[in-house]
């Protein structure tokens, strides 16, 4: 009987120890997972034959964990989708400010390194090279017409010596010219006079 005794303490010692131990498996205060859980509670359960006895009070507390982990896990899972939706929303108006920026960063360039020519877009260094290559031309052009202005005038000014060198020989021609036919009229006159007098005597 004392063995009968003895079998039966045993046994009621190890259900509330089997007991105690399935409770920590439904106490949300112990931090464990749910999967260690579900084991701790399938290790502590009674077996009859391929079975496992469960109490429904543990069963039922495993069930509500795991149903408030997945209910967390859902609202954590919408909270990373709520965040990721306004990070996407960040990273694309971040994008489209860095497109834009890029766009006015490559006007700027454009318009550092480019002018409007008659209408056309021409880089600074085509354009720099036609305005050189124009006043180059146009001081070469000047160059040119002083060069012919100045023998214009030199030839104006050899022409003039020469016309006022002849002017000077014709007015000295025409005063010896007078001179001459002053003297030739005096001549004349003067054999006129003889003749005369030779006549009237």
């Amino acid at each position: 009987m004392k063995n009968l005794i003895a079998l039966s303490v045993c046994l009621l010692a190890s259900l509330s120890l089997l007991a105690q131990q399935s409770q920590v498996a439904v106490d949300p205060n112990a931090t464990l997972t749910v999967k260690e859980r579900y084991v701790l509670m399938k290790t502590k359960s009674q077996s009859f034959k391929d079975y496992k006895v469960i109490k429904e009070s543990v069963l039922d507390g495993v069930w509500k964990i795991a149903q408030d982990s997945l209910y967390a896990k859902q609202v954590s899972i919408a909270q990373a989708k709520d965040s990721i939706k306004r990070l996407n929303a960040s990273i694309h108006k971040a994008n489209t400010i860095v497109k834009e920026k890029e766009e006015s960063l490559a006007e700027l360039t454009h318009a550092g390194t480019h002018v409007t020519l008659l209408g056309m877009d021409v880089l600074k260094s085509v354009f720099i090279s036609i305005a050189f290559s124009i006043i180059a031309g146009l001081v070469f052009f000047a160059v040119i017409l002083i060069g012919r202005l100045k023998m214009i005038h030199i030839n104006l000014k050899d022409k003039t010596g020469s016309l006022d060198s002849t002017q000077r020989e014709f007015e000295e021609y025409k005063r010896k010219a007078m001179e001459k036919q002053t003297k030739l009229s005096r001549e004349l006159q003067d054999e006129r006079n003889k003749l005369q007098n030779q006549r009237s005597s």
